[in-house]
């Protein structure tokens, strides 16, 4: 049986239907998906999914080398002086906060789990740095475990498409986690995340080239795509 949406009200058929009629689309244009931010380990996937904040993975993907190379393990991390981890980190912006959050993360993957990653999401969310969209994303990418991550480009494309009407992430992720089954989720944002860069951008979406037009409901996708309404 679906769950509830974030309002309290349960998916209707027709919700459930047109859901699935995007999910099928975007298998279509994406068969195989996966977090593009390179990594060995589920703790290297959490320094790296912190690090991804307000930049882009190419930007992860170029620190992230020399970054494990000083700081193999979560042990080290943990030991680490924070301004040797901000001149590494430094490229990819809010670099003093995003330091403090990967070391401390691991001081408490040391202190609380013996060094290994919890495959739990109520335990991932408690350790510092760690906020429910990363937590997710490393279940789904590295166990397969169902999760739905939320983060800008899901918000934007789920909010356009009309599979959402709230703005906070976590009341967004009820409603998909309620259009959608429970064996969906594991691939389901990433596949909203990489149409959100390819196509449907924030400023500029490719609404003219965009296979989701009909099942779209942005009120300006007929003026970005050149289209008549009707």
């Amino acid at each position: 049986m679906p769950g509830s949406k974030a309002e309290g009200t349960t998916p209707t058929a027709a919700e459930r239907g047109k859901a699935r009629a995007v999910l099928n689309r975007l298998r279509e244009r994406y068969p195989e998906i996966g977090t593009a931010l390179d990594y060995d380990n589920p703790w290297q996937l959490l320094v790296v999914t912190i690090l991804s904040a307000q930049t882009t993975d190419e930007n992860v993907n170029r620190v992230a080398p020399a970054l494990f190379e000083r700081y193999p393990s979560p042990n080290d991390l943990a030991e680490a002086d924070q301004e040797e981890v901000e001149q590494i980190v430094y490229s990819t912006g809010f670099f003093r906060q995003k330091s403090e959050s990967i070391i401390r993360m691991s001081q408490d993957i040391v202190d609380h789990h013996h060094g290994e990653v919890p495959r739990a999401l109520d335990k991932l969310v408690e350790l510092r740095g760690v906020g429910r969209k990363t937590a997710s994303v490393v279940l789904a990418e590295v166990w397969d475990i169902p999760a739905v991550a939320v983060d800008t480009h899901v918000k934007r494309v789920t909010k356009r498409l009309g599979l959402t009407e709230q703005e906070d992430p976590v009341k967004i992720e009820t409603d998909l986690r309620a259009l959608y089954p429970r064996k969906d989720w594991s691939g389901l944002s990433m596949r909203f995340i990489q149409f959100g860069r390819d196509i449907c951008e924030a400023r500029k979406p490719l609404c003219g080239a965009c296979e989701l037009f009909s099942l779209c409901e942005w009120p300006h996708r007929f003026e970005r795509a050149g289209k008549t309404p009707g």
